[in-house]
């Protein structure tokens, strides 16, 4: 079994005294580990780090194995992200995330979101509201979409400003009026209202309404909790 692909590096751990598994989100192939001889080397370290674009290339005799995989730089976004502790914040949290998606089942929409969203980590004006919208696409991925498009209650599309936590449904100003207490917050560059800037405000409750559906849907029922980093970028836009 051989296999060649691009790929984003979400996580490295070391094996044995030299090689490391290195755990990557493909474009074709999805999310696949793979054996690196030498990972842990100095000639491989600068290469092998979380949010790097590379080459691999996996073989073994059957699929079900491990692996043995090759790795080649595209592009290092670990490197620049290290010298913004908010951009290395949102780059650890979407690795983190991205690992939520099953082994080896490919999301080549994800994959290339995923690559424009590390392209804009050295821009503070643009990567935060960019992850909201990765995080709501990977919703979508695994299952959890959200339906931002229409008011659950009347079906139109003016004035979204809520979304129900238990149907994932937009609703209406008016509609959620008696109950906006118990409802989510819509910001309103989630809308059809695209063009709308982002304000920090707005970023603030696009992570509210995400991290509200990953917590509730994919990872309560794991007993898993959101990562620290992206509790570290709420931090960071908080302070801007």
């Amino acid at each position: 079994m051989e296999w060649s692909d691009e790929a984003i590096i979400l996580s490295v751990r070391a094996h044995g005294e030299t090689a490391a598994v290195v755990d990557l989100f493909t474009r074709s192939h999805g999310r696949h580990a793979g054996l690196v001889h030498g990972g842990r080397s100095r000639k491989a370290r600068p290469t092998l780090q979380m949010g790097n674009h590379v080459d691999a290339t996996w073989k073994a005799r059957l699929s079900e194995h491990l692996g043995h995989m090759t790795v080649e730089l595209r592009r290092g976004y670990a490197a620049s992200a290290m010298e913004d502790a908010a951009a290395l914040s949102g780059l650890t949290s979407l690795c983190a995330l991205a690992r939520l998606l099953p082994e080896r089942d490919p999301h080549p929409a994800l994959y290339e979101v995923t690559l424009f969203v590390l392209s804009f980590l050295d821009d503070p004006t643009v990567w935060p509201a960019l992850m909201v919208r990765w995080e709501l696409a990977l919703l979508q991925e695994l299952g959890f979409g959200l339906d931002l498009s229409a008011c659950a209650a009347t079906g139109g599309n003016d004035q979204l400003i809520y979304v129900s936590p238990k149907s994932g449904r937009a609703v209406s100003a008016s509609a959620g009026e008696p109950y906006k207490d118990r409802l989510l917050a819509l910001p309103q560059f989630l809308t059809s209202a695209r063009d709308r800037h982002a304000t920090r405000e707005d970023v603030e409750a696009g992570f509210a309404l995400t991290g509200y559906f990953l917590e509730q849907r994919v990872l309560a029922p794991k007993g898993d909790t959101l990562p620290e980093s992206r509790s570290r970028i709420m931090t960071h836009i908080e302070r801007t």
